[in-house]
């Protein structure tokens, strides 16, 4: 009865969208879109705080569409329950007579089932479909819009924007639609006072769709400030593993000098501050060597920076640098385990897991196996976090780095071996202590979607790196594997995450061989990468590694997601992995294909942040080979097609447009290659081998 009044009462404000509908609307949990609630057919049990952390509890939940009975007191659980096939449906959490929505869907999300927004008839967007669509829900922020707002026809639908949106610098509107058959791509649309945004200059750091995110070593990127360098210089640490002077000081350095301008770059993310130990653990036998902590993830004390990065006034002139700029930084944080000397080990011995398994065995990088109890290394003991006196203490010292520090969230380590009370605990409070700052935390899982996507709530984190995507391209680029395995890896990834995710598109990372030398053929991917790194000196190979790391850029740039680079892959540093792949960031002195990369990854960085369709857009296939993939993201009306050629010969790839096309606009090729418009109304791109392009509209 909730549910019907709440319609009544903003049908009846109904005026040619001039009166407010949702002025009374609570404000916590309305920040950010919630994410949707993915429902399998049957009884689904649900946790308030996974979708609303703020709350924790409610005065009920209720649907007007789906069954729906408490689990716990409060509401805090609940069970909905969801019929068979496709749909898109909301629940409501209700709070003192006002309430949130969210989104329910059910069935598969089909690749073919295409929307997208053909433009905006004053206060009205029109939304296009590939096939008549039975169901559009629409939100504005995380109120349901009335079904009064919402016209439905055999080619898509229009949605009418509510007054409120007028009052707002930033809102957004979000639409669901499914068929008789599938589901179909969510929209989401930025509003700026009411409209769509038109122009990305209208963007900021605050919109999260509109990240390019560089990821940094810190003691391997810059020395700034040599005072504080202390290197080890023992025996039996090789210099490899040795700190090698990088500090906050020299990031800071390069913010200033518009480094990361010229990259493009909306985040940096930084490897963990936290005080590591002063002396050598860990032993690798061929060739002999202990470590160093350089890296910053074994941390003795969790919310001390440690001094050979450091003051905290030189950090905090870093994030004032970056923030000057338009820049967020988010910080690494290790939460899955201590350094064995850290005093909080000292003091609470039994915060960890058991060492041995009842068999007798080592519980020693057992990823899978033992997934939320084992060990990295016998010196940082995995903490007990499913036990709430663990569990609390960690989350406060996660919250310490954002109360002191104006740092814009967290890239969190080893994700899948920490149990979800872990991140519902973190996720509450960060909402509830810090409601108006804006804070958005990506993680490190590897796994099936199912396994990554079981962590990426609006009560727990935003967003993954899409290890699937990546090692999927790999293999493409080095293995020769399928471009059609790649868009279907895509499209599954858009299926769980939604087709407006932020989950992170990489290039590499620290715990990754580098990709410019499997593609170049100085690494073969079937042998062992840190051990050719301690034993060899690897280069790229064959300069095609150069062109083969451009097109993963280019890949990365157009999908939905958030690019990510990782430092060095912009001009294609070569190595093997850990610590190969951490060698010292270079500045200059590039090789000619070095520059070459250089200038593409720049180039493709700012053409991704001021499009708005391939910030915005929705996406769709035209042509698929093994070799070729020609794609468009499509926002407002404007479109923008990508090819990527993934073959080793010039390829020539044509489609036909979509009926859907308007195809009066005029395009440019933003990297060279040759395109036409056949009279048959084909599109038409000549790509050389290992090459890409990019059509935008001319002005």
């Amino acid at each position: 009865m909730k549910r019907f009044a709440l319609l009544l009462l903003a049908a009846a404000a109904f005026g040619g969208c001039r009166s407010h509908s949702f002025a009374d609307a609570p404000a916590a949990g309305n920040a950010e879109p919630i994410v949707p609630a993915r429902l399998q057919p049957g009884a689904n049990r649900l946790f308030l705080t996974d979708y609303l952390p703020q709350w924790e509890r409610a005065d009920s939940v209720t649907s007007s569409e789906l069954g729906i009975e408490p689990a716990a007191d409060g509401w805090a659980e609940f069970v909905v329950t969801a019929p068979e096939g496709p749909f898109v449906a909301t629940f409501e959490a209700w709070t003192g007579g006002h309430c949130l929505s969210v989104v329910a869907l059910g069935g598969e999300r089909v690749s073919d089932a295409w929307a997208f927004s053909e433009g905006c008839d004053g206060s009205r967007i029109q939304v296009k479909t590939s096939q008549a669509p039975r169901q559009v829900v629409a939100l504005w922020q995380n109120c349901r819009l009335p079904d009064e707002y919402v016209s439905i026809s055999d080619r898509g639908a229009e949605v009418l924007l509510p007054a409120d949106a007028a009052d707002a610098d930033r809102s957004w509107l979000r639409v669901f639609a499914a068929s008789d058959n599938a589901r179909f791509n969510d929209l989401l649309l930025p509003l700026d006072k009411g409209r769509p945004v038109s122009d990305a200059a209208r963007l900021n750091r605050r919109d999260r769709q509109a990240q390019v995110l560089y990821s940094l070593m810190i003691d391997r990127f810059d020395n700034g400030n040599p005072a504080n360098d202390a290197p080890l210089r023992r025996p039996d640490v090789l210099p490899q593993v040795d700190y090698q002077g990088g500090d906050l000081r020299g990031i800071t350095d390069r913010i200033e000098a518009g480094f990361f301008d010229s990259l493009g770059i909306s985040t940096l993310w930084i490897s963990p501050v936290t005080q590591n130990p002063r002396d050598a653990w860990g032993l690798n036998k061929e060739p002999f060597t202990r470590f160093s902590g350089y890296h910053g993830y074994w941390p003795v004390y969790t919310t001390q920076l440690d001094d050979r990065f450091g003051t905290p006034d030189e950090f905090r002139e870093l994030l004032d640098a970056a923030h000057a700029r338009g820049m967020n930084v988010i910080l690494d944080y290790v939460a899955n385990h201590l350094h064995i000397h850290s005093p909080v080990l000292q003091t609470h011995p039994d915060w960890v897991t058991p060492l041995y398994l009842a068999d007798g065995r080592k519980n020693l990088g057992l990823w899978d196996d033992e997934r939320l109890t084992t060990w990295f290394d016998e010196h940082i003991p995995t903490l007990d976090l499913e036990r709430e006196e663990v569990c609390g203490p960690m989350t406060d010292s996660a919250l310490y780095w954002i109360a002191e520090y104006d740092l814009d969230g967290f890239r969190h380590d080893a994700c899948k071996h920490i149990p979800e009370n872990y991140w519902r605990m973190l996720g509450r409070k960060m909402k509830s202590r810090f409601p108006d700052r804006s804070l958005w935390q990506i993680g490190e899982t590897y796994g099936s979607p199912e396994l990554i996507s079981s962590y990426v709530r609006s009560g727990m984190i935003d967003a993954q790196f899409d290890f699937n995507v990546y090692h999927t391209a790999l293999d493409v680029a080095v293995r020769g594997r399928s471009v059609r395995d790649l868009a279907a890896e895509v499209d599954r990834s858009l299926a769980v995450y939604g087709a407006h995710h932020t989950m992170g598109n990489i290039t590499g990372n620290h715990d990754k061989a580098r990709l410019v030398s499997l593609a170049g053929g100085a690494l073969s991917p079937d042998e062992d990468h840190k051990l050719a790194g301690w034993t060899r000196e690897i280069g790229v190979g064959d300069p095609v590694g150069y062109r083969k790391l451009a097109l993963v850029e280019a890949l990365n740039c157009t999908l939905p997601g958030v690019p990510c680079i990782y430092q060095g892959d912009e001009y294609g540093e070569p190595g093997g992995n850990d610590p190969d792949n951490r060698r010292m960031m270079r500045f200059g002195g590039y090789t000619p294909d070095e520059q070459t990369v250089r200038r593409l990854t720049g180039a493709l960085t700012h053409l991704r942040r001021t499009s708005m369709p391939l910030l915005y857009g929705d996406m769709t296939t035209l042509a698929l080979t093994d070799d070729v993939w020609l794609f468009a993201r499509v926002y407002m009306g404007e479109w923008v097609f990508v090819a990527l050629n993934f073959g080793d010969r010039p390829q020539r790839v044509a489609s036909a447009l979509p009926a859907l096309f308007a195809g009066n606009t005029k395009f440019k090729a933003n990297f060279g290659a040759g395109f036409g418009l056949t009279p048959a109304g084909e599109l038409v791109v000549e790509l050389p081998a290992h090459g890409f392009e990019i059509l935008t509209k001319t002005e």
